[in-house]
Order: C-alpha cells, then structure tokens, then sequence
C-alpha cells in the first residue's frame, strides 16, 4: 500500500510547499480536491482544462517531487434541488482532469436530492416511518438518483474512466452498504468505494466488518478517523447536529489517525485490507481535527500508518506437503 494526501488537509500550503512536504514525509499520492465542497485551494480546474502548458507544467512539477495523482476529488451533491447541476459540472472536470492525467478513478458522492420534485433542500431519510419516507425514498431513487448516475457512468466510460468511488457519507443517499449495494447493483462495476471509516463509525457501522466482507468494491480508501464522546452520545445520540467546532459536547468529531481508534484497530484495518487485495492501494490521509495544527495532523497519520500499514506484497507460500 501507499500513503497519499487529501490536499484540502494542508489548504494553507502552497502547491510547491505541500509537493516538497509530501516528498519529506514519504507521501507518494496525492489526491486533488477540485470544487464543490472544497475552495480548490491548489488546482484551477477549468484553466487545467483549457491550458495544455498549465497541465504539463503540473505533472513536471508532480515528477520532480516524485508524486503522483490518486484521484481528482469532487465531493459535493450534484443532485441537490436548485444547485446540483452546477455541482455536476465539477464532476465533469474531474472525469475530463482523470482523462488528461490517465488517472483511473474520480472521488465523488452519491448526491442526495430534495424529498419530492418541490423541495429546494435536500432530505435525509434516515428512518422507516412515517409512512411518507417511503414515498421521498422511491422519488430520490427511482426518479433522480438511478436515472443520474446511469447518465453518469455512461459518459465516464467514454472518458476512458475505470472507477466512480463515492464515500458513503451521511446526508447523502448512500450512506451504508445497503445504499451503497443498491446502487452498484444498478450501475455496475465501476461505482465503488472511496472507503472512508470515519463516517461509519460515527453512525455506528463496523469498518473492519466491510472490509472483510466487501472489499471487493474498494477502489480508494480515505485515512480518517472519529472519536466518541460517549457522554455526549448518551444525551445527543451519534445523530449530532451541534457545530463541529463544539468538540468537548459533541457526541463524536473527526481526529487525527490514532486519536480516536487507536493503533491496534488501524493494524486491524489495514490488514484487512491487504487480505481483501487492496496491496496496491492508496490510504489517503484527511486531516479535519480542529485540535491539532494542519501539519502536525499529518505528519502523526503518516507515523501511524507507517506502523501499521502492509507496504509490501504477501509472498509466503504453504510448504508443499508432500
């Protein structure tokens, strides 16, 4: 395996400084946040997009480093009511951008629409009842979700693209597997996972448990972490609404790697994934722990995962019986 950046964890970086830091602590990936939810601190899209000279002057400056793209990353909802077919345009920078770059994957969320065709806002249903859920359930599925991604997967395979990786996230649609399996079930192999445990473990799920079950569909795989506060969670349950910037009474926050699970289930992690055939694959940090200094987050997930992390291929083979 190998260790990448999500290049939003060191936003107040310039690119030159965060490839050359990149290089001193050993990260050989990085993956690119390029709009939507990220201010795109590092990257212009749309001049990448327009300038041949911009494009080669971003992999020459990758070479010299001796970094590579993991993915170009295009977190947002592009199936938000009033704003999603703007937020899609950024997907489509991010397929064109994999494109240009021969990067494999784009990172991207499931999307989540409103309720019903009225709604200006999106809604998260995360029960079985009232009776109405089911009703927003079916119209969010069957009338914009599956009709989008079908389009979607379509027009990444004509860009040459191997993988659409979405996170399940919360206030998205996908949020678990059953979500997560549904859709793949729809579209096919290309949607899989950018794996991110921070978010199942705050709503509760086991990452181990999916990695040792479903890591057939991992094809990019986020280093995060969350830390509970089982006080708080005894009062706000893990369905949390409080700013993030609450940390002592929220129920749950993300942390720096290590600070929440400690190192003995990162161990767990990653050999999961190494058994599961994720040994070339990337573990791309996201520092989002407003307790510990941009740098400092990332310079400590890296020595965790260099204590824990698979970073050669298993060659042991039984003795031959007879």
């Amino acid at each position: 395996m190998k260790i990448g950046l999500v290049t939003d964890s060191l936003a107040n970086m310039s690119l030159d400084d965060l490839l050359a830091f990149c290089a001193e602590q050993g990260i050989e990936c990085v993956e690119f946040s390029i709009g939507n939810w990220s201010d795109s601190p590092h990257l212009d899209a749309a001049a990448l997009l327009d300038s041949e000279a911009a494009r080669k002057d971003l992999k020459a400056r990758l070479a010299h480093h001796g970094v590579t793209i993991s993915a170009f990353n295009a977190n947002g909802n592009s199936l938000h009511p009033t704003d999603g077919e703007r937020q899609h345009r950024v997907v489509e920078q991010a397929i064109a951008l994999s494109r240009h770059f021969e990067v494999p994957r784009v990172n991207l969320m499931s999307g989540l629409p409103g309720g019903g065709p009225d709604d200006r806002f999106p809604n998260w249903v995360t029960a079985a009842w009232p009776p109405e859920t089911a009703q927003m359930l079916d119209y969010q599925w069957n009338e914009v979700a599956l009709p989008y991604w079908r389009k979607l997967a379509d027009h990444a395979r004509g860009e040459g693209i191997r993988e659409l990786c979405l996170e399940m996230h919360g206030n998205q649609l996908v949020y678990n597997l059953p979500g997560f399996l549904r859709l793949h079930g729809e579209i096919g192999d290309i949607v899989g996972l950018n794996f991110d445990p921070s978010h199942l473990l705050w709503m509760g799920a086991d990452p181990i448990e999916v990695v040792q079950r479903y890591a057939r569909h991992i094809y990019h795989v986020h280093a995060k972490d969350t830390a509970l506060n089982p006080a708080a969670v005894g009062l706000t349950s893990r369905l949390d609404n409080q700013p993030m910037g609450d940390f002592r009474d929220r129920g749950w926050s993300y942390v720096t790697l290590g600070y929440g699970q400690k190192l003995e289930w990162w161990k767990d992690f990653c050999y999961w994934l190494q058994a599961g055939g994720y040994q070339d694959g990337v573990l791309s940090i996201e520092h989002e722990d407003i307790n510990l200094s941009r740098r400092e987050g990332v310079v400590r997930s890296v020595e965790l995962l260099r204590a824990c992390m698979p970073s050669e291929k298993p060659d042991y083979e039984l003795p031959n019986a007879n």
